[in-house]
């Protein structure tokens, strides 16, 4: 019985158990912090990111803003960022760099921000159902300077007019043509006349 009980305890052991699937993420930086005094309406590019398969299979991966429960700082509502990608694939020890672009609305409330910026692994249960387990984050930071809505009004316009260069100097142009085009028809006529014709009519005056 000893005999038969040791054969299984030793075939228990050369048996190799099956590997159990590791997923990962990791987050390239740990702080993001801006120095300089941000502007209402301005729409601002934040440095890069890279994010990190650390796991050992592939997996699918997405961006989200968080918050600490109990932070002294501002939160910036969710709908200020957009991430490109928002949403990737990533294979085993792959990397994928992050831009982060923040749209500050004309009327933000001026002083300090701090949100998460957030990595995780997506995943499908049986049923169907996205289920978002680990998570690795970057602290962001930074600070919205007082402004009033004409100023706000004004520097989400520069913003656009910076961000969709050379197309925002192309339109400008083309509407001040039509601009000129309608002012100088309403204010200058100019009129062809036929020269031949004025000089028949004054002979059979003459006449």
């Amino acid at each position: 019985m000893r005999k038969i009980a040791l054969f299984f305890f030793v075939l228990l052991f050369l048996i190799p158990a099956p590997a159990l699937a590791r997923i990962g993420v990791g987050i390239g930086t740990g702080k993001i912090e801006v120095q300089d005094l941000l502007k209402p309406g301005i729409i601002y590019s934040l440095p890069k990111f890279a994010v990190l398969n650390t796991g050992d299979q592939p997996t699918d991966y997405e961006i989200a803003v968080a918050y600490h429960q109990d932070q002294p700082e501002l939160y910036p509502a969710k709908t200020w960022f957009t991430f490109d990608p928002p949403k990737f694939h990533l294979e085993s020890g792959g990397v994928q760099m992050i831009q982060t672009k923040l749209s500050l609305p004309i009327k933000t409330p001026p002083g300090r921000y701090f949100a998460y910026i957030e990595g995780h692994p997506v995943q499908k249960s049986d049923s169907g159902v996205t289920v978002v387990g680990i998570a690795a984050a970057a602290k962001l930071y930074f600070t919205v300077a007082p402004a009033n809505v004409i100023l706000g009004v004004y520097y989400r316009a520069l913003s656009f007019w910076k961000a969709y260069q050379p197309w925002s100097s192309r339109a400008v142009g083309l509407l001040a043509l039509i601009v000129i085009a309608i002012l100088f028809r309403k204010f200058f006529k100019i009129e062809f006349k036929d020269s031949s014709k004025n000089e028949r009519d004054k002979e059979r005056a003459e006449k």
